[in-house]
This record gives C-alpha cells, structure tokens and sequence, in this order.
C-alpha cells in the first residue's frame, strides 16, 4: 500500500473516531500528523509544523477576543440595533445585507477571511439575538464573499486569471467573476428559504426604538424565530456581561429600556466602534494581518476597560481553534508527503476529458474543504492544461468551474471562513453548530462541483 493511500485511510479513520468517540478532532489529527509524518512519510518535526496554520490560529484567536469584549460592553448589541434601524426593523432582511456587504467587501479587494472576520461576528450577533438560525446567518456571509471574491479587481479574480495567463489559457474575467456570482447567490437563495428565512417576513424587531414591533410579544423579549436557531431568544433575559451590556426588558413610554441601554453610546462603545473601523481600514486599506490587528485592538481595549474584558480570554472558542489548527496541520503532511498531487495527476491521466474535468472539480471541492483555496486553484488549473489542450473542453467554463468548485465549499468548519463563523456565533451548542456546518460542507462538497460542471464544462464555454 502506497504511503499517500494510507495518508487519506488515516484521515478516514481520524473523522470515525472522532465523531463515534466524541473525541476532540483536532486532538486527533495532531497524533495523526506525528505518527503518518514520522512513521510513513519519514519527515522530521520541523516539517511536521510547517503545515501548523499559524497565521489562521492568529486570526480566530484575536477576532474571537475582539468580539469577545465587544459583547461584554454592549458594542455588538448596538451594532445589532443600528442594522435594525437601517431596515426599518425588517429582520428579514438582515441575512441579505450581509451577504451584500461581505460582498462587496471582497469584489473591491478584500481577502475573503478578512472580510468574513469583519462581517460574521455581527452577523452571527444579530442571529442570535433574533432568533434566525446561525447556519442561514453564516452561510449568506461566506457565500456572500465567495459571490463577489471573483470580481476583476479582487484577490481571487486576480490570482486566478493570473494563472491563467501564464498557462497561456483563453480568459474572461466577466465570466468567471459572473459564474461564482451566481452560483453563490443561488446557494444563498437556497439556503435562506430552507432554514427559515421567509418566515422572518413576519418577524420584525421587538427592540426597535421607535416602538413600531409589530405583534403582541413586544417588549417582553419573546421573538418569533425561525430556522434551526429558532425561539434563541425567546423569554430570555440576555443580561450583559458588564459595561453596560442588554438589561431586562421592560417599556416605559412605549421604549424598551433595553433598546435604551443598548443604543446608548458610552466611551468604551465608542472606543470599540473605533477600533472596529481601524480594524477594516487597516485590512482593507493598507492589507495589514486581519489577526494581528485584532488582537493589538483588543488588548488597547483591555487596558483601558480591564472591566469589560477580564472574561473575554476564556470566551475565545479554543476548542474551534484546537479542531481547526490540528486538521490543517494533517493536510499540511498531506501536502508534504504529496499526497494532493499523486491524487490529481491520478485524474489527470484519465482518458475521457469530460470525465476528468468533473473529477478535477470534485478533488479541488473535497481538498479546498480543508486547506487554502488559493493554493489548490493554483495547482489545479496547471493540472487541466493537458486535456484542455486536446480542445475538447472550454478554457474558459472549466477554469470557471474549477474556481467556483474550489471556493464554494469554504462553508465548510476546516476552512478559514467556516472556522471564524463558528467560532464568532455566540450562545450556540458549539459541538451541534460544527456538526451543522461539517453537513451543510459535505452536501456542498457533493452538489456543486456536478452542477458548475454540468453548467458550464459541459456546454465548452470558451
């Protein structure tokens, strides 16, 4: 037996264990990565920690703590009020800004964690505050930065139709900007119907300032939710954590006093807002380390309000991080030993075109679940040159669909953008979230990669 064939057994064995044993994946896949890299790969512990994603441990580790002592001021709940205020207290669309925002963000530049960092963790807020389900909320954020990450002027578009041009492929950019546009805001269609999001139509805010909540809970704290994270909120008091966080609510004058307390403006709200806006500036302007930044804002924080933050270490999601560094860690072996490439050039010298094409679109979906998009698009495309050179298969609709593929599945809880919307969501049975999420991945993992092929491999676009 090959020593990559049992690389990919090991990781079999790994998600058995871990989901029959209720043993910490991560764990798990630490061991893993010793005994394959040490035993079958003959690698030595350097190199074993060269996969470690140290720059993604950062990022979860200081956006989490950010947020952390944002809930415990108060600042997320009135960023929560403000949305509210900005759609007329219409929850219903809530999910659907922030899938234009994240958006946005990432089709005028921004790296697609990044922007999910910035947009997820008020999302996420938002969700469980109103009771919508925090897959609905984390799915139209991810899908929302996947939508726009192909834009010409973005990251992706830019690494992908780079490649393209070195490999001397025919390109469009409007198409391949166009094709993962689609494709994401009809998954986020799909999704928004099926976990509740039309039945947020006859939802709206309770809290609203302007005391104009329609139905008959208002002011006691019950919302109609719906969705898998539906009635979160219902009869609960959310009390704060401190400075200044949501209080018991009842009305006087037909104002909650919790809207009140929430949309009130106290110094450290405003220090945190601020940090907040350097936080985006600093990313999207001058592309500082979305992790780094974080957490240098968070601890400024810290010192001048120890008050507000003295819990937030302890609600950084540390297991979310342990799961997450210690797969990635694996693939990084997998990577190492070459187990990724002996996979695709497998495919690659399948004689039938079309069914390579398709296979291709599945390795890079199944992979991209657990390690850097970026870097299997970058080995995919190169793959596909040969049979794309027979004129067979369009350039254009199979570099498209290898794209689309490859990012789609970032839903996924082993990838950048699904690990910070797990580990962003407040007031969630983790362990249930991270098994949402893990399922919502494979059926990702198991529709798209068919359908962009069928869409536009199939018909030889360009």
């Amino acid at each position: 037996m090959s020593a990559e064939l049992i690389s990919i057994l090991v990781l079999v064995v790994v998600f058995v264990i871990a989901t029959t044993r209720s043993i910490n994946m991560g764990a798990l896949a630490f061991a893993a990565a010793f005994g394959v890299g040490e035993l079958v790969a003959d690698l030595d512990t350097d190199t074993i920690f060269a996969g470690f994603p140290g720059s993604l441990f950062v990022v979860l580790v200081g956006v989490t703590y950010l947020f952390a002592i944002a809930r415990a001021n108060g600042t997320t709940d009135w960023l929560v009020h403000a949305s509210v205020r900005l759609v007329r207290g219409r929850v219903v669309l809530i999910p659907w800004v922030m899938f234009v925002l994240t958006g946005a963000l990432t089709a005028i530049g921004a790296v697609s964690p990044a922007a999910v960092a910035i947009v997820a963790p008020i999302a996420l807020s938002f969700a469980a505050q109103y009771g919508i389900s925090p897959l609905l909320m984390g799915a139209m954020v991810v899908h929302g930065a996947q939508g726009g990450g192909f834009s010409p002027i973005s990251i992706y578009g830019s690494i992908v139709n780079g490649i393209v041009e070195k490999e001397k492929l025919p390109g469009n950019e409007i198409t391949l900007f166009l094709a993962s546009l689609f494709v994401n805001l009809a998954i986020a269609a799909v999704v928004f119907v099926l976990f509740g999001g039309l039945k947020l139509s006859r939802t709206s805010a309770v809290d609203d300032p302007a005391g104009e909540a329609a139905g008959s809970g208002e002011g006691d704290g019950n919302r109609a939710g719906s969705g898998i994270g539906a009635g979160i909120g219902a009869g609960k008091d959310r009390a704060g954590d401190g400075g200044g966080g949501s209080v018991s609510v009842r009305t006087e004058g037909g104002v909650s006093v919790r809207a009140e307390e929430a949309l009130r403006l106290t110094p450290a709200r405003i220090a945190t807002l601020a940090g907040l806006l350097v936080l985006v500036v600093a990313v999207l302007a001058f592309d500082l380390d979305a992790g780094l930044t974080a957490i240098t804002v968070a601890v400024l924080l810290a010192a001048c309000w120890p008050e507000d933050s003295r819990k937030a270490v302890g609600q950084i999601a540390w297991t979310t991080v342990l799961v997450i560094c210690g797969v990635l860690t694996y693939v990084g072996v997998l990577q190492e030993m070459g187990t990724i490439t002996w996979a695709g050039e497998g495919v690659g010298d399948i004689g039938v075109p079309l069914l390579a094409a398709v296979l291709l679109c599945y390795i890079g979906a199944l992979i991209s679940a657990f390690a850097s998009s970026v870097g299997i698009m970058g080995a995919l495309i190169p793959l596909a040159v040969p049979f794309l050179a027979q004129g067979e298969i369009g350039a254009v609709g199979m570099v498209a669909a290898l794209a689309v593929s490859a990012t789609v599945v970032d839903v996924s809880p082993f990838s950048t953008n699904g690990a910070l919307v797990l580990a962003s969501a407040p007031d969630v049975d983790r362990e249930r979230f991270f098994r949402q999420l893990m399922v919502y991945g494979g059926i990702v993992v198991a529709v798209v990669p068919a359908v962009v092929w069928l869409v536009l491999v199939v018909p030889g676009w360009g």
